[in-house]
């Protein structure tokens, strides 16, 4: 059976349990999560059942040490002894490091980081299992000068992950996933105290007169970033697109579907989808960026590093693009759909899929730079 497992304070409505109820692997000092619960639906594998409470302690665990910046807290659960295990180990603890140096830089404090998942499949042989399960994770952050008053943001990932047995312990050898703070785990400092205090004396903006199609705009591209708030779409892309992550990203490709199926702009000759397959400047994100720009559709708001665009990128508007620039070409864009209560710009995007996440989290790096386009709807 596959098992999605919510939490109360990741949804404010209250599920009923149905099914078989697997029992939980809890941690001791973990009281603050024992509000999850579990709704169970048919899935191909049995060993998903056994497996399904190990990888909740897993994910449990990890989202404790990051709320908790407690880097040493999930060491145990890694074959430290072995390559990839300290690999898969050093990494979450750079990924730790990394957002609550974001959080500095921001002038904001996680108070909350809950998990969604599903076990997709388990392999199993001897003492070693590998598991295939998707994650959503949702990070509630506040302003410093603004305590009580909640952002949400949501992140979907996909794992492999290696795990063997010993006695009672479940240890992980490797994982794999494609991790949305990966361009941003150089040990560097994002210390910029001008840009923290230009950041907390900003003011919630008002996005009430945008037009329709911008609206709709949005509304789409809400729905099919398969982390959005319609649980029914958790993990779903439109399926009357090709997903063309395998082929190296589907950025381009949803930011495109957002523009057409829910902004109205019209395919030409250059910007199509057709028989399944994408244009150059519909699926790949270099092409698009030129396309929007070359075409009208589109024009540059501001580009260059985060220093020089973060003022201008509070005249993003819901419905626009920001692109991301590495080493000389643009490597993915993302939908702009709302901003938080500091009218920080917040964005949408496919490939590590994002709902509703700050324009600049996990593209930290300091040889990215960022393209704000504005679109002519």
């Amino acid at each position: 059976m596959v098992i999605i497992i919510r939490s109360k304070r990741f949804f404010t409505v209250a599920f009923i349990l149905v099914a078989i109820v697997c029992l939980f692997l809890i941690l001791p000092n973990l009281n603050r999560y024992e509000s999850l619960v579990y709704k169970s639906m048919p899935v191909s594998s049995e060993l998903t059942e056994v497996y399904t409470p190990i990888i909740e302690n897993i994910i449990r665990t990890r989202n404790k040490a990051m709320l908790e910046d407690d880097t040493e807290a999930i060491k145990f659960m890694y074959d430290t002894g072995k390559r990839f295990g300290i690999w898969a180990f050093e990494h979450e603890q750079m990924k730790i490091k990394y957002l609550h140096n974001w959080a500095e830089k921001q002038g904001v404090k996680f108070t909350d980081i809950d998990s969604v998942f599903k076990v997709r499949w388990v392999k199993e042989q001897a003492n070693k299992a590998t598991v295939n399960f998707s994650e959503i994770t949702e990070y509630v952050y506040e302003y410093e000068n603004m305590q009580g008053v909640q952002n949400k943001l949501r992140i979907a990932t996909y794992h492999v992950l290696d795990i063997i047995s010993e006695s009672d312990n479940h240890i992980i050898t490797k994982e794999w996933y494609t991790d949305p703070f990966a361009d941003s785990l150089n040990p560097q400092s994002l210390k910029a105290e001008g840009n923290k205090s230009f950041i907390l004396s900003q003011e919630e903006r008002d996005f009430s007169g945008l037009n329709e199609r911008r609206i709709k705009a949005v509304e789409y591209a809400d729905l099919y970033c398969a982390a959005g708030p319609d649980e029914k779409y958790f993990f779903q892309y439109n399926k009357n697109y090709k997903n063309f992550n395998p082929l190296g990203g589907d950025c381009a490709n949803f930011a495109s579907q957002v523009l057409f199926e829910g902004g109205k702009f019209r395919k030409t000759s250059v910007w199509n989808y057709y028989k399944n397959d994408g244009s150059r400047a519909w699926v790949n994100a270099q092409s698009f960026k030129n396309y929007l720009i070359n075409s009208g559709r589109g024009s540059v708001i501001a580009q260059g590093t985060y220093d020089k665009v973060l003022k201008l990128s509070y005249k993003l508007l819901p419905g626009d693009i920001v692109a991301y620039e590495k080493k000389g070409k643009v490597v993915h864009v993302s939908v702009v759909t709302g901003a938080d209560s500091r009218g920080y710009s917040l964005v949408n995007c496919h490939n590590t899929d994002r709902y509703r996440v700050p324009w600049d989290l996990g593209w930290s790096d300091k040889g990215i730079k960022f393209w704000l386009i504005r679109v002519h709807y």
